[in-house]
């Protein structure tokens, strides 16, 4: 009996997942799912350019002969800067071949770690934190607020070339939820930069945006001018002066 209601839920999320490639897509952005498409799938060329050539070669001989893999981080992110900011699937075939590993080795690597684009972004890409903290700050709604003033939907790029919004997972400062992070590719795919800007509202991410649209250079950290980095609201009120040290700190003497 359980056996039967087993499979056929089974059966009722296979039928779920076949209707629509628009259905597969709402469940999670968390499936990795990759579609070929003109210019993103495994029969296009793809190899690293004769300069490049080079830096692979420095890469990896920083790592054991029989650990050519432990490259793949740094070889995933020179591939991704030599295609303009993201990795199209050939590219990931290209760094398997080159530390010898099965492209499955590489897709794993390229669907965990966020700073991996593998779709076209903006010179501007906008990262949402999208973990608790920063929800339960109004994470959605600074989301909301940037696709609704730039026209696009998640991962989309606007007609412009210059901005998409994406999601980022804990961007590692809870303290000064919500936040967003700028990977900023205005001055090329090598050498770009990631900023921070913390505390941010629905207008605050509004007037970054515009601010780096016309080649302004918003100010990182904290966007509450109440706060000076991760200190409290207002200035503290405790721990006023420094604190006295602990009665011995000399051991040998204790």
């Amino acid at each position: 009996m359980l056996a039967r209601l087993a499979s056929q839920r089974l059966l009722d999320i296979r039928q779920a997942f076949r209707q629509s490639v628009q259905a597969c897509r709402s469940f999670s952005t968390a499936l990795n799912y990759h579609l070929d498409s003109p210019d993103n799938n495994p029969n296009l060329p793809w190899e690293f350019s004769e300069a490049n050539k080079g830096r692979v070669k420095e890469i990896l001989s920083h790592y054991p002969s029989n650990y050519k893999q432990s490259a793949v981080i740094p070889l995933l992110d020179l591939a991704q800067q030599q295609h303009g900011g993201w990795l199209p699937v050939s590219a990931m075939n290209a760094v398997a071949k080159v530390i010898e590993v099965a492209p499955i080795r590489v897709y794993e690597v390229a669907t965990f770690y966020s700073m991996f684009n593998r779709s076209k972004v903006g010179k501007y890409h906008l990262l949402v934190c999208g973990t608790t903290p920063c929800m339960i700050r109004g994470s959605r709604e600074i989301e909301e607020a940037l696709l609704k003033h730039l026209g696009v939907k998640r991962n989309e790029v606007t007609k412009d070339g210059l901005f998409s919004v994406g999601e980022m997972e804990c961007m590692g400062c809870c303290v000064n939820a919500p936040m967003i992070t700028v990977a900023d590719y205005s001055n090329g795919s090598e050498g770009y930069s990631y900023n921070y800007y913390e505390d941010v509202t629905p207008q605050r991410v509004v007037e970054i945006v515009e601010m780096l649209r016309r080649g302004e250079k918003p100010p990182p950290g904290t966007q509450n001018p109440k706060r000076i980095k991760s200190g409290p609201e207002g200035g503290n009120t405790t721990l006023l002066s420094d604190p006295k040290p602990p009665p011995c700190r000399d051991l040998d003497a204790c």
